[in-house]
């Protein structure tokens, strides 16, 4: 058992596909990550939203971003909306139980139209990286001005975004005192559109198709970058206290190289191809170690009451999520509920709601009780068709009342906040080089 409150760091992959990764199957070299994986615990259940912020929503507080209008949508440029600033973070709340540096290093992608949506409003003491998603990989630049910064201060620096990520994760790793805990927060925008490579990397896979050949560099860059920070860890004295968190926001695109196994679907549907994620875990001194798997259903907006667990530091009484490490260390059952997800980014809706081996997905109009439009339904049983194969929905009529039911309570629960993708994008013009005023 782990005796101090212990570093903290959380990788999340942008767009990774569950078997994009070695220790997956995968065929792309990711031999950082695949050692994180066989000296700690492969988490081959972990679930994430179906798209980048709500998944960054969930896991920054523990709730599902439904409630404070956070899981509609991505927050796209154009967006006036932002992470409120009544939902608390885990910096916020990791800086009572003695975490004085607690960074973000790369994409934050959680609103950005007013400064108290930005990170150093939520509970971070610095930042270095970019607001916006779909950032261009060497002008840093979104909609034609630089969005790429550290702290308030806009910087213009030369480099691949995934390098300069992780060579300011390492430098902040290295300079962290020994006596307190620290916290890194490392989202990657990678390997997320748009799809640019070194030449150098590119040259690792000249075998390959042209767009198999960009996803598998930018992929094996993303290691790299993750490598750099993983090195530093293990060089400090506090290593083994030191609790490692990698997880992908979402499913991989497949039309652009990426491979979600075995599983249907892919990011922006709820298949469990866009919402199962590639994930592993290690923390020595509490024994999460030694390359096991654990198939538990766990999820992003379970980091939160995790992470505060491993600190010893209170967790508010309105969380969604659960502390999983009685599971992972002690084997305990994890408590039996309903797992949501749900996207309507464009005009086409789409939830599903896991209970148990069962998964009832919908389209269309399903959280009224009365729909407008005809809402469709599927329901699978995992245990037995974890490909979502066969729709037994016409065998089970009970348990699709059942989980119909699950679900539109699910509905009541959505608050206003981001609308759909291109809301407010006419006459749209980003602010120069990024810099937030209001």
């Amino acid at each position: 058992m782990a005796t101090e409150k212990p570093n903290v760091l959380v990788i999340v992959a942008d767009d990774l596909g569950w078997a994009d990764v070695g220790f997956n199957g995968g065929t792309i070299p990711t031999p950082n990550l695949d050692r994180l994986a066989s000296t700690g615990v492969n988490l081959t259940g972990f679930r994430a939203a179906p798209m980048c912020s709500p998944t960054r929503a969930g896991l920054m507080t523990g709730r599902w971003p439904l409630r404070f209008g956070m899981m509609r949508a991505v927050v796209p440029p154009w967006s006036k909306y932002g992470l409120p600033a009544e939902e608390k973070t885990i910096p916020e709340l990791l800086a009572p139980a003695g975490y004085e540096q607690r960074e973000i290093t790369g994409k934050w992608h959680l609103g950005h139209a007013k400064r108290e949506f930005l990170p150093l409003a939520h509970g971070f003491t610095s930042f270095y990286g970019c607001y916006n998603g779909a950032i261009d990989y060497f002008t840093h630049e979104r909609d034609g001005e630089t969005d790429w910064h550290r702290n308030d201060q806009t910087v213009k620096e030369p480099g691949y975004s995934t390098d300069l990520i992780g060579a300011e994760a390492a430098r902040f790793v290295r300079e962290a005192p020994d006596e307190k805990p620290w916290l890194l927060y490392m989202p990657l925008n990678a390997p997320h559109a748009p799809m640019e490579a070194k030449e150098e990397d590119l040259a690792k896979f000249s075998s390959l198709g042209p767009k198999k050949r960009v996803y598998a560099a930018m992929v094996n860059a993303m290691d790299r970058a993750i490598g750099q920070v993983l090195t530093a860890v293990e060089a400090r004295p506090d290593a083994a206290d030191t609790l490692v968190l990698f997880f992908s926001d979402n499913g991989g695109v497949k039309g652009e190289g990426a491979n979600n196994g075995p599983y249907r679907g892919a990011k922006l549907g709820v298949y469990e191809g866009g919402t199962r994620s590639c994930a592993a875990i290690r923390w020595p001194a509490a024994g999460l170690t030694g390359g096991k798997r654990f198939d538990g259903r766990i999820g992003y907006i379970d980091v939160l009451p995790t992470l505060l667990a491993a600190a010893g530091a209170e967790a508010p009484k309105n969380l969604d999520g659960i502390d999983f490490l009685p599971a992972l260390r002690d084997g305990k059952p994890l408590p039996e509920r309903p797992w949501f997800s749900y996207v309507h980014q464009g005009e086409d809706a789409h939830a599903s709601v896991h209970l148990g081996s069962w998964k009832l997905v919908a389209h269309d109009d399903f959280f009224s009780e009365s729909p407008t439009a005809k809402a469709t339904w599927e329901l699978y049983d995992l245990a037995a068709d974890p490909g979502e194969a066969k729709d037994v929905a016409g065998q089970h009529a009970e348990k699709v009342a059942e989980l119909k039911k699950l679900l539109r309570e699910f509905g009541t629960w959505q608050k206003k906040g981001v609308g759909p993708y291109g809301e407010g994008r006419e006459g749209f013009k980003s602010p120069k080089d990024w810099v937030i005023t209001e």
